[in-house]
């Protein structure tokens, strides 16, 4: 671990104490895990705390750990992974909470603290259905309102449920079940006899 990131560590650790669930360190970076329950209080003490200053979030992004590395996951499955950056004391930080529930993920909104975060949060709501409480406006923003389910979830098909398509008929745009028969695509590759022979060079 570089000295910088050292005595970032020894911050967190000095104005966290036991709110850390974890510290790892990893590709020259830290990332934290949080409970639910103190996400609020970490986050505004990594923004105003002088020894942290995090003035910016500037990512927020839904994770699914349900097949996480294509193998069983064991634990709670959703969660909400910030990056946050100090421009004064030139570092970063990941912050990972995970959603106390699997059924309703709920985590609380980061608006009231970076209101950057509003997009990120509405996005990880509409692909993963991560629920947002205190956030302004959570509402859909990447597919269409009357989209059924959150297609970033692990269990959501491919070719999902519905289909749009032009009726010339009604003059509009429609929904209907989907009409593609579900299968397993098996790449097939074709190569001459001799590929690969060194003699045939």
């Amino acid at each position: 671990m570089s000295a910088k990131l050292e005595v970032l560590s020894q911050n967190l650790q000095k104005h966290l104490g036991d709110r850390i669930g974890s510290l790892q360190v990893a590709l020259d970076e830290i990332t934290v895990d949080i409970d639910v329950a103190d996400y609020l209080g970490v986050m505004t003490i990594l923004r105003d705390e002088p020894e942290l200053r995090f003035e910016e979030l500037i990512d927020l992004c839904g994770v699914d750990y349900s097949a996480y590395g294509n193998s069983e996951w064991f634990g709670k499955r959703f969660a909400a992974v910030s990056h946050l950056i100090s421009i004064t004391n030139n570092w970063r930080l990941r912050v990972r909470c995970f959603a106390a529930e699997d059924d309703f993920p709920s985590i609380p909104s980061l608006v009231p603290i970076w209101n950057s975060v509003n997009w990120f949060e509405r996005e990880a709501f509409d692909l993963y259905g991560i629920v947002f409480p205190g956030h302004p406006d959570l509402r859909r923003i990447l597919t269409d309102y009357g989209f059924i389910g959150y297609p970033f979830r692990k269990d959501f098909p491919i070719y999902g449920y519905v289909e749009m398509r032009y009726d010339p008929d009604q003059q509009r745009v429609i929904y209907q079940p989907v009409t593609i028969e579900p299968r397993e695509v098996t790449p097939r590759i074709v190569r001459e006899a001799s590929y690969g022979d060194v003699g045939n060079v």
